[in-house]
C-alpha cells in the first residue's frame, strides 16, 4: 500500500465505519469547511466533513485567483478587515507556497491626483501589512506603465502605480486542505449529500443523515458540534433543522472571462482598473498562460450550483477592458467564462446593494446549537476556521485545545521548481509522485492533448490520491482546464473518461454518460448567443 492510500474514498469510508461519535461534523467542502476540518483535526478532534458534490465545486473554485488584503475595502475604511486579511495572506504564502505566490499589479493613472491618491493608499496598504509585506508600492512614469503592460491606451495616461498582492490556485488549495485534514485523521468525503439533521429529545442537533452519491448508500453519523459551512446554501441546511428559518445570506454573482495572455503581451504584471462604471475594481490577471478578466458584482436571487455569467456581465467586462486596452478582446476571443456566487451575509432590510452587505464573516448559533458560518473570503479561510472551532468548543463544552494552524504546513507545501516539468508547478511535494507514475508507466507520461501540458499521469493521480470521481472533478478542479479553455476541455474529455474508467472500475455506459454530461456542462462555459437577463433572476 502506497503512502498516499489514505487519500481515497475507500479509506475514508473505513474511517467512517470505525467511529461512532464525532466531535465535529462539518457540512460543506469549500474553503471554509475544509479550513474548519484542518483546524479541528489538527487540534486532535474526531472530525468528519461531508461535501455534497466535489471539494470547492461552488464559489471556492470560482475566485479571481487572488490572495489579497482587499484594496477596495481599505478605500471604504475597513482597516480591521484589511489588516487581518494581509496577515492571513502571508500565512497562505508560508503554509502553502506551492499553490501561492506574489503577484505585481499596475494601476494606470490619468492625472496627478490619481497618482497621488493611489500611491498614498497603497503605501498605507504596505504599512498595514508591516512585517507581512510582500513588496513595495512604487510610482511609474507614463513610459514605464505603457511598456510594462504592453497593450495599454496612452491617451491622457500620466503614469501608474505598481503594488504587490498574492495569487493562488483556489481549487488545488482546496484539494490540498482536504488531504491535510486526512493526514490529521479526519474523515473527509466528497459526493456525500446531507439529507437530514438529527436532534436529541431536547432539540439539540446530534448528528446527520447523508447519502453517498457514488454508490447510493445512506449513512447516519452522530456528532457533538454540527457545523454548517455550505456557503450560499447555508439556508438550505438550516431549513433541515428548522423549516421556517429566515434566509441569512444574499448571493451576489461575480463573473469572469478568460482570454489568451497576448492581451497583456510580455507582461508579468496584472492590470488593476481601480474604478469601473459600477464602482468596482476590475482585474486582468495572468494565470496559467491565460488572462483572467473580472469580476462583476450582480445581486442574484437564484442559488445555483452552476451559475452562468449574464450577457450584460460579459458585455461589461469586455467594454471596460476596451476602455483601457489598445487591442481589446472581443466575444470570439473568449475561451471560457465562469461565475461564482458569493455567500454574503445579509444586512437588515431589503437593500439590493451588495456593497452594503458584509464581506467579513459571521458566526450564527441556531436554536438547535448548530453553528452556521457565513460571509468571508478565501484569503481569511484559516481565521474563519479558527473562530468557528473556538466557538464550537465553548458552545459544546469540548476539550479546550489551542489552534495549531497559524504555522501548519498544508499538504504538498514544498515549493517545486517548474522549470523542468511546468505541468507540475502546482503540485509541490506531490510532483515527485506524479513523475514516479510517469517513469514507472511510460504511457502515463504522454500528453492528454498535443497543445496542452497535462499528462495522463495527472489524471491517474487525481483518481488515486485526490478523490476525483468524474471528468468534471478532474478538468474543472484538479487540472483547471474547464476554467481556461472550455473547448479544449471537451476535446480531452473522452480520454479522461477512459482513464478514470480504468482507475475507478467503471463500465462503458459510465464512460458514455460522463462524456455526455461533461460536454453539456462545458458548453455552459462558452459565450452562448442568448444569455439570461439579470432581471429574470431578481
Amino acid at each position: 500500500m502506497t503512502h498516499y492510500a489514505q487519500f481515497t474514498r475507500s479509506t475514508q469510508f473505513d474511517r467512517l465505519a470505525k467511529t461512532e461519535d464525532w466531535d465535529f461534523i462539518i457540512i460543506g467542502g469549500g474553503a471554509t469547511g475544509l479550513g474548519i476540518a484542518v483546524d479541528a483535526a489538527s487540534r486532535g478532534f474526531k472530525t468528519l466533513l461531508l461535501e455534497k458534490t466535489d471539494f470547492a465545486k461552488g464559489t471556492s473554485s470560482r475566485s479571481t485567483k487572488l490572495v489579497h488584503g482587499g484594496v477596495r475595502y481599505l478605500a471604504q475604511g475597513d482597516i480591521k478587515l484589511v489588516y487581518g486579511a494581509l496577515k492571513e495572506r502571508w500565512r497562505i504564502f508560508k503554509n502553502a507556497p506551492h499553490v501561492s505566490r506574489s503577484q505585481s499589479f499596475i494601476i494606470p493613472c490619468y492625472g496627478l491626483w490619481d497618482k497621488l491618491k493611489y500611491l498614498i493608499g497603497l503605501k498605507l496598504y504596505d504599512w498595514l501589512a508591516g512585517k507581512y509585506r510582500i513588496g513595495k508600492s512604487v510610482l511609474l512614469s507614463k513610459e514605464e506603465t505603457a511598456k510594462e503592460l504592453g497593450n495599454l491606451k496612452t491617451a491622457k495616461l500620466s503614469g501608474g502605480v505598481r503594488y504587490f498582492d498574492g495569487q493562488f490556485d483556489d481549487a488545488r488549495l482546496a484539494v490540498n486542505l482536504a488531504q491535510t485534514a486526512m493526514e490529521y485523521k479526519a474523515c473527509v468525503l466528497n459526493h456525500t449529500e446531507v439529507t437530514a439533521i438529527k436532534k436529541d429529545n431536547s432539540g439539540v442537533v446530534n448528528g446527520v443523515q447523508f447519502i453517498d452519491s457514488e454508490k447510493q448508500i445512506s449513512y447516519d453519523a452522530k456528532g457533538k458540534a454540527i457545523i454548517n459551512a455550505t456557503g450560499i446554501f447555508v439556508d438550505e441546511i438550516l431549513s433541515l433543522a428548522s423549516p421556517k428559518q429566515p434566509d441569512l445570506v444574499r448571493p451576489s454573482q461575480g463573473s469572469h472571462i478568460v482570454v489568451d495572455k497576448s492581451f497583456l503581451p510580455q507582461s508579468v504584471d496584472a492590470l488593476m482598473i481601480p474604478k469601473t462604471s459600477d464602482g468596482r475594481v476590475l482585474f486582468g490577471v495572468p494565470w496559467q498562460d491565460y488572462l483572467v478578466l473580472g469580476t462583476t458584482d450582480t445581486p442574484i436571487n437564484q442559488k445555483l450550483e452552476e451559475p452562468k455569467p449574464l450577457a450584460e456581465e460579459i458585455d461589461f467586462i469586455l467594454s471596460t477592458a476596451a476602455d483601457y486596452l489598445v487591442k481589446p478582446p472581443k466575444k470570439n476571443d473568449v475561451l471560457s467564462t465562469f461565475a461564482g456566487l458569493r455567500p454574503l451575509a445579509a444586512t437588515q432590510g431589503n437593500s439590493q446593494q451588495t456593497k452594503e452587505i458584509s464581506r467579513d464573516h459571521k458566526l450564527i448559533t441556531h436554536e438547535s446549537k448548530m453553528i452556521t458560518i457565513t460571509g468571508g473570503k478565501w484569503t481569511t479561510y484559516r481565521k474563519m476556521a479558527e473562530d468557528t472551532v473556538d466557538a464550537a468548543i465553548k458552545l459544546h463544552g469540548l476539550k479546550s485545545i489551542s489552534c495549531k494552524t497559524e504555522s501548519l504546513s498544508i499538504h504538498g507545501s514544498t515549493r517545486y521548481s517548474s522549470d523542468t516539468h511546468p505541468h507540475l508547478s502546482g503540485y509541490g511535494s506531490d510532483a515527485a509522485n506524479v513523475l514516479a507514475l510517469e517513469e514507472d508507466n511510460p504511457p502515463f507520461a504522454k500528453k492528454l492533448h498535443p497543445s496542452l501540458p497535462y499528462s495522463i499521469a495527472q489524471v491517474v493521480w487525481a483518481a488515486r490520491a485526490e478523490m476525483a470521481c468524474s471528468i468534471e472533478d478532474v478538468l474543472a478542479r484538479r487540472l483547471r482546464l474547464l476554467f481556461l479553455n472550455a473547448k479544449l476541455a471537451i476535446a480531452v474529455a473522452p480520454k479522461v473518461a477512459e482513464i478514470l474508467a480504468t482507475e475507478l472500475h467503471r463500465d462503458q455506459w459510465w464512460v458514455d454518460h460522463q462524456i455526455q454530461e461533461f460536454t453539456t456542462l462545458a458548453e455552459g462555459y462558452f459565450i452562448s448567443p442568448v444569455q439570461t437577463s439579470s432581471t429574470e433572476n431578481q
